[in-house]
């Protein structure tokens, strides 16, 4: 990992930090809100991220284990949350969704040992049921009645971030392994996975800062 790259982590982590502060400054706000959830989202996964950053310097756990099997399954899930149960408001959408994901565990079971780096098909499926959701969520948001007044919707800002990350990324971790062969190519996607989530939690920052009650 280059100079640039490490920085650009080090700024991922604390930018992931920075959305997890404003988010509880907003909570008393939102707290009889759906959204007071995202704030526990924003603080699971600046801890999550804290203990894969120093963890090991005070227990010993297996670091892809505990990604693969709880947190990458856990955001995962609270996205197709606030996507089909309360952006759709189909909540049975949503508990089909996640039996769909949860089941591509079985087989990532066969192929995958422990302490593969990412389960890309479980990630790979996440990513695809998360990009339906997200171009839903665009579809409905460009037929609003409110598609003017846009940068006050809080799904807007946390559509673009999730499009930018998560379905920007995808390639990257779809194809992680064949990607490490070409060192060129893998950096250059690796400092944008970098640079996406950077940008992600800039826009789950403006969400709240910015953003209003999802119409």
């Amino acid at each position: 990992m280059g100079d640039f790259q490490r920085i650009v982590q080090e700024l991922m982590f604390w930018s992931e930090g920075f959305a997890a502060l404003i988010s509880i400054l907003y909570y008393q706000r939102i707290k009889n809100e759906y959204w007071k959830f995202f704030v526990f989202y924003l603080v699971f996964a600046f801890v999550s991220e804290s203990i894969g950053k120093w963890g090991d310097h005070f227990i010993e756990y297996n670091k892809q284990a505990f990604y693969n099997y709880f947190v990458i399954p856990v955001e995962f899930l609270f996205f197709y949350w606030l996507y089909a149960a309360k952006s759709f408001n189909k909540p049975k959408l949503f508990f089909i969704l996640s039996f769909i994901y949860l089941l591509s565990f079985i087989p990532g079971e066969f192929f995958y040992p422990p302490n593969k780096v990412m389960f890309s098909l479980n990630y790979t499926l996440g990513c695809l049921i998360l990009m339906i959701l997200v171009i839903m969520e665009y579809y409905k948001q460009i037929n609003s009645s409110n598609i003017l007044d846009f940068g006050k919707n809080r799904m807007f800002y946390i559509n673009l971030g999730v499009t930018l990350f998560y379905i920007g990324t995808l390639p990257f971790w779809t194809f992680f392994e064949l990607l490490k062969s070409y060192r060129e190519i893998y950096n250059i996607y690796f400092a944008y996975f970098l640079i996406s989530g950077v940008v992600m939690y800039v826009l789950f920052s403006i969400s709240f800062l910015w953003g209003k009650q999802n119409s």
